[in-house]
């Protein structure tokens, strides 16, 4: 079924962070059963299809409406799409098997290009943030209702900004803050200046993020999940965007392939990938951090 413009909009002028050596590292075969947890516009997604060759045989999650709205396509093949945050969708699953696993815990470019949804400090817009739309919590609440010690606290851990405080006591001073424009030039004179290729409000701008949809908390809840929902031999890919991911992440794989003989599970990759050397092309891959790792089937145990 043909694409509408809009759709065709948003699937042509996404760039999937890291794909080759995503599929690389996913190795889909003809069959091949795929769970993508944060499926976005598509992109990896497509790419895994064009290999395994079974729409029915994948399941896309994702909680953001508009990402589901473009994932119509799979849909209309028979793929299963389920709108919701990964974490109840992990747990929904719970007791099926998967060849594939994939989590791209980027924040998706069009939520970034689209002003509207108020993620970008480079586009002005509502003071929104949320990934489901659905959700209560909003940038504003926190900019505009927060106590000065919470939002300095959100600041420092999610943003690992040293002036956090002091950001945190010249936002609550110049109430109300209502677009990102606006955020972004009261962050300006209150930043750190380390790091000057940055703009002084990338930092404040992810923490109000991650605390707005609860990003760390889900992944950090979602990863003992992953294992059980992987098939013997299956392979599990999750990208990471900042160090506070990146260590989650490198921490649950470390533990989860540290049992020597026993270990049921083996790493794929050493040392993370990193967008910004593999990845060169796609300037929203540049903070992108890729680990694997891989189920290991009993027969190969055994000849160890």
């Amino acid at each position: 079924m043909a694409l509408t413009k809009q759709k065709e909009h948003h699937h042509n002028n996404h760039q999937p962070v890291l794909l080759s050596d995503t599929i690389r590292l996913l190795a889909p075969k003809s069959d091949d059963s795929y769970l993508d947890l944060t499926a976005g516009y598509g992109g990896h997604a497509a790419a895994v299809l064009a290999k395994t060759k079974r729409p029915d045989r994948m399941v896309l999650v994702d909680r953001d409406d508009a990402a589901i709205k473009a994932l119509d396509r799979f849909k209309e093949q028979g793929s299963v799409v389920i709108h919701q945050d990964f974490l109840a969708a992990t747990s929904q699953l719970s007791g099926q098997k998967f060849d594939m696993i994939l989590a791209d815990l980027g924040v998706s470019s069009q939520h970034f290009d689209r002003a509207d949804r108020g993620f970008s400090f480079t586009l002005n817009g509502p003071l929104d943030m949320r990934m489901d739309r659905s959700g209560a919590l909003t940038a504003s609440q926190i900019v505009n209702d927060w106590p000065v010690e919470r939002i300095a606290d959100v600041i420092r851990r999610y943003g690992e900004e040293p002036r956090a405080l002091v950001i945190a006591q010249r936002i609550v001073a110049n109430r109300p803050i209502n677009s990102t424009a606006v955020l972004a030039e009261t962050i300006r004179p209150a930043a750190s200046q380390s790091g000057r290729r940055k703009h002084p409000a990338t930092r404040v701008f992810q923490a109000i993020r991650i605390a707005v949809n609860d990003e760390l908390t889900q992944l950090d809840d979602t990863l003992p999940l992953l294992p059980d929902l992987m098939a013997p031999g299956g392979r599990l890919c999750i990208i990471s965007f900042h160090s506070l991911e990146d260590r989650l992440v490198k921490q649950f794989f470390k533990e989860l392939c540290g049992g020597g003989y026993e270990a049921e599970h083996e790493l794929l990759t050493k040392r993370p990938i990193k967008g910004e050397l593999n990845d060169v092309h796609n300037p929203r891959a540049r903070s992108a951090r890729l680990r694997a790792v891989v189920k290991i089937k009993n027969q190969k145990r055994r000849e160890q």
